[in-house]
């Protein structure tokens, strides 16, 4: 399904379970799309609940603009997407790239039909390294995906899904060759300026003022093996501004938890949606 944003840009939405249960949505990492959160939907559909999840604008099967690709943007299509649809008592969950887009979300549209707060291997607060942020990662290494993405994109998404972002660059790892692809396919159906561009996004924007917005119940994943989003500089600082949170670590996870962990990970959602 699609709907139009304001500024004329197409996003595509899945909307699973029964259309009168409570309302779960999910914003994705980069450079995936909906996709990649298919096991949670699954599960917690499974459970009852009515889950939805969109296509970033850039990103999978959504429209690709040349503009916009930022944060604010990004916030302002979820937004749209939970206008369009009226829903009500929502319990949104961001992984990744995904958890700026709801924090973003609460800092410019606030709690008004938010039940629940969740960030999984979420990048707020910050991740670039700046003189008030020195726990963050140095833009050159930001500058080193950028490089990569103009050289040779899919050679790059192929890198960092059989590499850190599910650690099967770890002794001992068992890659999974099916995830590896599915990682790869989502990342190259999204669109290449949009992509590019959405790793100032996610790296570049400060999230502190957003999070100190949450008024609402909030969980925090992290995985202390994250190579990609490191949990000093995200998880654990998160949960220092949003002092109501429960931060969760699981030992060892890599960022993808929500596959690699994908058990524990939908235990620990239901848990919290049901509390």
């Amino acid at each position: 399904m699609y709907f139009t944003t304001k500024d004329g840009v197409e996003i595509y939405y899945k909307d699973w379970g029964p259309k009168d249960a409570q309302p779960i949505v999910f914003s994705h990492g980069w450079p995936l799309s909906s996709d990649s959160w298919e096991s949670q939907m699954f599960f917690l559909a499974n459970h009852g609940y009515r889950v939805i999840a969109h296509d970033r604008r850039g990103h999978g099967r959504s429209s690709q603009p040349w503009d916009g690709n930022d944060m604010d943007h990004y916030a302002d299509d979820l937004a749209q997407l939970i206008e369009a649809l009226d829903l009500k008592n929502v319990i949104l969950f961001g992984f990744s790239t995904g958890g700026g887009e709801v924090a973003r979300y609460v800092g410019r549209h606030g709690t008004g039909r938010i039940a629940k707060l969740g960030l999984i291997s979420a990048v707020p607060p910050l991740m670039v390294k700046t003189a008030d942020n020195p726990g963050g990662l140095p833009v050159e290494v930001f500058d080193g995906i950028r490089a990569g993405s103009e050289k040779d994109r899919s050679q790059l998404y192929l890198d960092i899904a059989s590499g850190p972002f599910y650690s099967y660059n770890r002794p001992g790892a068992k890659p999974s060759q099916g995830i590896i692809q599915s990682w790869w396919m989502q990342g190259m159906m999204g669109g290449h300026k949009n992509t590019y561009d959405s790793i100032k996004a996610f790296s570049q924007t400060d999230f502190r003022d957003d999070l100190k917005k949450f008024d609402k119940p909030t969980l925090i994943i992290h995985g202390d093996g994250d190579q990609i989003v490191p949990i000093d500089a995200a998880g654990r600082a998160s949960a220092r501004i949003v002092t109501h949170a429960r931060l969760i670590v699981y030992e060892g996870a890599p960022h993808g938890l929500t596959d690699t962990h994908k058990e524990r990970v939908n235990a620990d959602l239901l848990e919290f949606v049901k509390s």
